[in-house]
């Protein structure tokens, strides 16, 4: 049986070596949509939700992927199951990329027209996340930096589209690494409030509450929706509103969630640091109810897999 992850790509599916698109894809220029899904004990965590927030961005880029949601649906697991000899205790990012396309028998190296009528790229992966960067981050927490670089405003891009035109958060990610090479970028929107990491979102604690920014200018994140679901279901109080770096500055606690790490703490912000232990209670609460959730304790899975990748 091959030891090589199998992918799928234009209704075939190859080990990821042999996948290939054309130079001339339009998805070398930012030009397609994704989304990202992880497993826990080898079953995706809410694929349909994920799946919905996808199509919402093919139909605001207007990209038509050729296949319904139930068939995308029915892809992704199949690439899973394709693979699962291979994931041995670990877990999976899963994920799907859809770019616009090629012309048919384009020659001369120009990419298509946004008019042109031609079939999407449409290709399905797994990974595994770096679950020993995760191990030490539950830990120690992150230190996240606020760069220069804003997040793209609404009237450019709307930030709820999960899109590939990211040239932004790697200037803000080149921006921070140059004063801390292990620090996250935590950008601002063009009104100066906090919006989210490059590919996190953000909340913070105070006073007992969970605090999170609107989604005018984020990513309407799946790990942010379940952290606001389980703070129903505990009874915790969790507001959405504007927040300023002061507002930061003076939390209790401060997290990122994420999809492939679900919750991370974090220990600084801007040199500043954040909470009297780490990780905070609130942290704490939350992980182990999304622990309980998905039937594995989230944090030992991840000190388990880092151990053995050592």
């Amino acid at each position: 049986m091959s030891q090589e992850l199998i992918a799928y790509l234009n209704g075939e599916f190859l080990p990821v070596s042999q996948c290939m698109v054309s130079i001339s894809d339009r998805g070398f220029g930012g030009d397609s949509v994704y989304d990202v899904e992880r497993t826990f004990n080898g079953k995706i965590f809410r694929l349909e939700a994920h799946l919905d927030r996808l199509y919402r961005s093919l139909k605001y880029v207007r990209i038509d992927p050729r296949m319904t949601k139930e068939e995308m649906a029915e892809i992704t697991l199949e690439v899973v199951r394709r693979n699962e000899h291979l994931r041995g205790n670990s877990d999976w990012s899963v994920a799907q990329t859809i770019t616009r396309g090629v012309a048919l028998g384009n020659t001369t190296g120009r990419t298509t027209s946004v008019i042109d009528d031609v079939p999407p790229t449409v290709y399905i992966n797994v990974y595994f996340p770096p679950f020993r960067r995760y191990a030490q981050l539950h830990e120690e927490g992150i230190h996240a930096i606020i760069p220069k670089t804003r997040n793209y405003h609404p009237d450019t891009i709307d930030n709820k589209a999960k899109h590939r035109s990211r040239l932004n958060l790697t200037m803000a990610q080149l921006e921070v690494v140059e004063a801390d090479p292990e620090a996250w970028p935590l950008l601002l929107d063009h009104y100066g409030n906090i919006s989210e990491g490059t590919g996190s979102n953000f909340f913070i604690v105070t006073d007992g509450v969970l605090r999170t920014p609107t989604d005018t200018s984020i990513l309407q994140g799946l790990s942010r929706d379940t952290v606001i679901l389980l703070a129903k279901q505990l009874g915790i109080p969790c507001i959405e509103e504007d927040i300023q770096p002061f507002d930061a500055y003076t939390a209790d606690e401060a997290f990122m969630t994420g999809t492939s790490h679900s919750m991370l703490p974090i220990s600084r912000i801007d040199w500043r640091p954040i909470g009297d232990e780490m990780p905070g209670p609130m942290v704490r609460r939350l992980l182990a109810a999304w622990s309980e959730m998905v039937g594995l304790d989230i944090v030992d899975q991840t000190k388990a897999l880092a151990a053995i990748s050592e």
